[in-house]
């Protein structure tokens, strides 16, 4: 049996991607892979297929198979994570994925040109990403989370960002986050409610919505984290998410 275990060999970023130095020999860990889907989702309203995100995931699993990872592991850390960042260009947007600052994936969109107004500004104006569209990319990468009481304090500090007031909204996103988070604690583990219930259609249950900003990335990730024993974050979920908009909106901003 230890024999066997010797033939096994992890799945390494360098035989994914034509990478380099120290990230060729990391292993490819499932939480790297949410991270990635959380980025793209954020950017394109889903991963793509076939994409990079997809062939994180595909390493991921057969590692996690193998029994060379856990799921709950993370190769790429905060200081050289993955990032979705967008260039808009006349009548295209190129988008270029990054693990640990080396180029992993690039897509170009075709786009319409703007026929008044078409300077850069209105470009970016018009490719933003809101919290709202954050937390609906949230619903996608994590939409079969349970609702921890993390994740409503998350939800609630979207909601009061997104809508500027700190008024709790009866029947809104963080009162219902906040009422799933407690019945969960009580509940049947095929009874519990999960994000994707929630934060689906966001946009829409938001009497107000705006751009996601590192302001509010920052705010939210600090709520998630207080409210976690653990004190960390999903790395797919509502934090995550806003700051892979917040990242792409502030990246469009300066291009």
């Amino acid at each position: 049996m230890s024999q066997e275990q010797n033939k096994k060999h992890p799945i390494k970023y360098g035989d994914v991607f034509p990478v380099s130095g120290e990230l060729a020999n990391k292993q490819v860990a499932p939480q790297d892979a949410a991270m990635m889907q959380a980025a793209e989702t954020t950017v394109f309203g889903q991963t793509q297929k076939g994409g990079t995100a997809a062939a994180i995931q595909a390493a991921a699993t057969i590692n996690e198979r193998a029994g060379l990872v856990s799921h709950e592991d993370l190769t790429v850390t905060d200081d050289q994570g993955v990032t979705v960042t967008a260039t808009e260009l006349p009548g295209a947007r190129v988008v270029t994925e990054t693990v640990a600052g080396q180029v992993v994936g690039r897509y170009t969109e075709s786009t319409p040109v703007l026929q008044q107004g078409g300077g850069v500004g209105d470009v970016h104006q018009q490719g933003a990403i809101t919290i709202g569209e954050a937390l609906e990319a949230t619903a996608r990468t994590a939409g079969n989370k349970t609702v921890e009481q993390s994740d409503a304090a998350a939800i609630q500090a979207a909601e009061v960002r997104a809508t500027g007031s700190s008024v709790l909204i009866p029947g809104g996103l963080a009162a219902q986050a906040q009422s799933a988070a407690t019945l969960n604690t009580s509940t049947r583990e095929e009874d519990k409610v999960k994000l994707g219930e929630i934060l689906t259609d966001a946009t829409v249950k938001l009497p107000a919505d705006k751009t996601a900003t590192r302001e509010d990335a920052e705010g939210v990730l600090s709520a998630e984290r207080r409210n976690n024993p653990d004190m960390a974050a999903h790395p797919a979920g509502v934090s995550a998410s806003i700051a892979a908009a917040a990242n792409l909106n502030e990246r469009e901003l300066v291009s």
